[in-house]
């Protein structure tokens, strides 16, 4: 036998259970969750865009309270009048300052009492009145800021063509005196004795060149990733053992960073012993089969005994395990006459030719 649902009952029941939802969410909002109540009217001079009945009431930055009602004045078209119901324990007194914030992404309006030392005693519901402008959402502000902008600018447009005029006829002016302002500002260096720093030279290294075809090309694909060094090192400035100053050094500078510098050339060096197989300057996963791990250990001009151009470089070959294949010092350097930047730059690219060769055959001939 069939038996049948009672529709009747699972209805009553449904229809109970929302509205018993209903009136526990009415009860939290306006009763039950803040407490005995007590009743405001607030004044606003001028519009409330976006406000609602049921919207927070927050006094301090804490919410007491909601909009129960909102009313427009019938004798007044300026003003909307608004009834709000908050927490009976809420300091609200006659100099409380009500305003209307906008509150989440969406700008949603709420209203902001704060403050307020003044009591009220009287049976009658208090009104407050909001600030001037209390109702003015940012984008309104906007429009107003730019408004009045656009009369300041409307009110002053020819004194402003005036002052563009004269801008232009003073660059025109300048233009055309700047040799005689040059001249003006060299007799002013040489009257106090302030000159500008001398320009900087700049040097740079020499890779080691192309001999023809390769004896025996590079195998497997090789990269070169950016040398170590210690802090010292990692400079453009020509280093001296000891240390010391000379003369003509202090505008003297390499082309970059020694370990960039020592890098490239060497990639430039490989790169014209085997185009074919060059390098790479950065080993990405997967992309190389061997690494030329480099530390530079000295670059520097030795001016112990006859000044010479001294360069230290140590060389790990690491398999894509990284596995260390093999591993070498290479020392090298080169004397000069006199110590000046280009006499030490021409000894220091003959020392790294030198290093450069004897690191390229020794790494063709370790590699498998």
């Amino acid at each position: 036998m069939e038996t049948r649902a009672p529709f009747v009952i699972v209805g009553a029941f449904v229809l109970a259970a929302i509205a018993a939802v209903f009136g526990f969410v009415y009860w939290l909002h306006n009763t039950g969750g803040l407490g005995p109540r007590a009743s405001y009217h607030v004044q606003f001079e001028g519009s409330v865009p976006g406000l609602l009945v049921g919207a927070a009431v927050l006094f301090n930055g804490i919410r007491v309270g909601e909009v129960t009602a909102l009313h427009l004045t019938p004798d007044y078209p300026r003003g909307v009048k608004a009834t709000v119901s908050v927490a009976s324990t809420t300091p609200v007194h006659a100099d409380t300052r009500v305003g209307l914030e906008f509150q989440g992404l969406t700008g949603v309006p709420v209203i902001a009492l704060e403050g307020g030392t003044l009591r009220e005693d009287h049976g009658q519901i208090p009104t407050l009145m909001a600030e001037p402008g209390a109702g003015q959402g940012m984008t309104q502000a906007a429009r107003d800021a730019l408004r009045r902008v656009d009369s300041v600018l409307a009110e002053n447009a020819e004194p402003l063509k005036d002052t563009i005029a004269n801008f232009k006829v003073f660059s025109e002016g300048l233009a055309r005196n700047t040799t005689k302002l040059d001249g003006i500002v060299g007799g002013l260096e040489r009257m106090t004795g302030v000159t500008a720093p001398p320009p900087k030279v700049v040097y740079d290294l020499h890779a080691l060149q192309s001999r023809g075809a390769p004896a025996k090309t590079i195998n497997g694909r090789l990269a070169i990733p950016m040398p170590t060094a210690v802090t010292m090192l990692e400079t453009q400035r020509f280093l001296f053992s000891p240390a010391q100053d000379y003369p003509g050094f202090a505008q003297a500078m390499w082309a970059d960073d020694l370990p960039k510098l020592v890098q490239a050339r060497l990639i430039d060096s490989f790169e014209n012993y085997d185009i074919l197989h060059a390098p790479l300057r950065i080993p990405e996963a997967g992309q190389s089969d061997f690494q030329l791990l480099i530390d530079v250990r000295r670059f520097r001009i030795s001016v112990a005994t006859k000044p010479a151009a001294e360069l230290g470089l140590s060389a790990r070959l690491v398999n894509k395990n990284g596995d260390v294949v093999a591993a070498r010092l290479f020392e090298q350097s080169e004397t000069f006459d006199q110590i000046v930047p280009a006499e030490a730059a021409v000894a220091f690219s003959a020392a790294f030719g030198r290093i450069a060769k004897d690191m390229i055959e020794w790494t063709v001939q370790t590699l498998p």
